[in-house]
This record gives structure tokens, sequence and C-alpha cells, in this order.
């Protein structure tokens, strides 16, 4: 069965250039130009991932990313002629999974597209909770529980904490976090990894009275600091 995504581009010229390239590839197309649209669509079908331009009529691309990632952990990767840093870490922080910035190579997108779907796979095929002294991390129901209470998380914040307990007490450099939770050919760079531990922090505050924290380690990196009472 054909892969399906979502084009979500008021350009039909763009929308036609990937359309042409992903199809060559063997996926299955579903072009929509309004936000509001494609929001519509996924409430009938499901989307395998979903290219999703931020300047659209209507709904903009932030507030499709945000519906989305209410009810679904579909990959998103964000569409912007714009090359400005808060963009591309708005687009992380809301969930989306990468971010290509127009005009693009279509091979280099296409790239994109694959080693994205390949995350996603080897994400969802894992099972599992880690559980620590309140806290619980299940990566196969993505959620989180925090001294009791559910945390809402974007896909990238819980896999980023999941992968840093999963090792816990092992430092990690920005780089090699970007590789193992974003995929070696993700095209961001280490201030990514610094909101998402920032925002991860925020939501996991005083943690360190359970006996657990994520530690920045000076000129290095980062670790899930564990010490067992």
């Amino acid at each position: 069965m054909k892969q399906i995504i979502f084009v979500v581009d008021d350009d039909p010229n763009i929308a036609a250039l990937i359309r042409l390239y992903l199809e060559q590839e063997g996926y299955e197309v579903r072009h929509y130009a309004r936000g509001d649209e494609a929001l519509l669509a996924l409430r009938q079908r499901d989307a395998d991932l979903i290219l999703l331009d931020i300047m659209l009529p209507g709904v903009d691309g932030w507030d499709v990313c945000r519906e989305v990632r209410k009810t679904s952990k579909v990959p998103i990767i964000m569409l912007s002629a714009k090359e400005d840093t808060f963009d591309k870490v708005k687009s992380l922080e809301l969930g989306a999974d990468d971010y290509i910035t127009k005009p693009f190579d279509p091979k280099e997108m296409l790239a994109r597209v694959k080693a994205v779907l390949r995350r996603s796979a080897s994400t969802e095929s894992t099972d599992g909770a880690l559980r620590f002294p309140g806290l619980t991390i299940s990566i196969s129901s993505y959620e989180v529980t925090f001294n009791g209470e559910a945390v809402a998380m974007p896909p990238k914040e819980l896999e980023l904490l999941h992968f840093l307990a999963l090792h816990q007490n092992q430092v990690f450099t920005r780089e090699q976090l970007l590789e193992k939770v974003w995929g070696f050919d993700f095209f961001g760079d280490s201030r990514t990894v610094d909101v998402h531990v920032k925002r991860l922090r925020e939501k996991l505050p005083d943690s360190e009275r359970f006996g657990w924290s994520i530690r920045t380690v000076w000129s290095v990196g980062y670790k899930f600091e564990y010490k067992e009472r």
C-alpha cells in the first residue's frame, strides 16, 4: 500500500514540483491549498506525512501544526520562505519534525521526507515505558506523567526526554542528540537541542527532589542524571 503524503501549500508551482518527485518515488500525494481544507481532510483519512507551508490563506501552517498535534503524531515537515531561526525554532516547538526553507532542492526535500518517515516508523515500533520516581515516559503511547499528572509534550520533546532517560547518566553532545533524536540527516543547529531541553525543564520543575534531573555538562552537552536513593 502506498504511503500518503499531504502537501499543504497555496503555491501551485511548488505543489506540482513536490508532487512530481514524490509520485516518482511511489508516494500517493494529496494537495491542499488551504490549512482548513487540510484539517478537514485529516478528519476523513490519515496521512503518513504532511508537508506544510507556514504562510497559508485562512488557517496558517503554525495553527494547522498546533491543531494536528492535539490528536496525532503524524510527521510534519514545515515549508517556509523565511530563514529566521525564530521560525525554525517555533515550528519545532509546535511539534514539527523538520523545516525546509524555500527555494529548496527537490532531491534534498525527498531525502528529508524519507528520513522523517524512517524515524517515525522506528519510533512507532518501540515499546515499553521508562519509570523513575515521580516520572513515567511511555514512547509507545507518547505519554509523560510527572508527579502524578499528565504532561503535554510535542513528539520531539518526548523523544529527547526518552532518549536521555533511556541512557541515564550518559553524556551526549548536542550534535549526538541531533543525530540520535532528529536523525543524522536533520538539517538543524545545536540551538534546537537547547530550546527543547529548556522546555523540558520548565515542564518538569524541581525534579531534583525525586533524585533525577536533566543536567548540563558544560562544554560538552546534556545527560539525564539519576541517583537511586
